[in-house]
């Protein structure tokens, strides 16, 4: 696990050091790179967040406008990982292959996003990483107010940016 490539996410409220799981999501950490390596989550913020649930963010900059994006990476939830408290998953849309740049961090255990069946609504949300440092920066930002606006259900009232993701050595 050692040889596993790692990423420093660094936000308004510190660092939060991740692991990624190639072996188990290759495509999934791939696109993730691409973006990282790309500069795509430099200055985005996370625009979703809800208490004891998830941080979802690497879609839109402080001024709440939608980054472009690649084309969709095909859904690899059936990696037997699991959406349990600080894992690293990808967001998506309805439709199960669907995600693009957005991430989450699971702050709690959620079943319910895992891999539960073969229809776009039981597919589950692939899992591709794993906070190894900074969880007390997840729960920081999980438990920020936040407020419906904009077009946004969970925004946070004050900006969680995201000043820049890269690999970490």
């Amino acid at each position: 696990m050692a040889d596993n490539p790692h990423v420093l996410i660094e936000t308004t409220l510190g660092e939060i050091l991740v692991e990624l799981f190639p072996d188990k999501a290759p495509k999934t950490v791939e696109n993730f790179l691409r973006y990282v390596d790309d500069g795509h989550y430099d200055e985005t913020i996370f625009h979703r967040v809800v208490r004891n649930f998830v941080i979802q963010g690497g879609g839109y900059t402080s001024l709440l406008e939608k980054k472009p994006t690649r084309e969709p990476v095909p859904n690899e939830a059936t990696n037997g990982l699991q959406n349990k408290a600080g894992t690293l998953a990808m967001a998506r849309a309805m439709e199960k292959d669907s995600a693009t740049d957005e991430f989450f961090i699971n702050a709690a255990d959620n079943p319910d996003l895992d891999h539960a069946g073969d229809t776009d609504e039981d597919y589950g949300y692939a899992v591709f990483g794993q906070v190894v440092e900074g969880m007390d920066v997840v729960k920081k930002i999980n438990w920020k107010v936040v407020k419906p606006r904009d077009g946004f259900d969970e925004l946070p009232v004050d900006a969680m940016e995201i000043l820049s993701v890269s690999r970490y050595e």
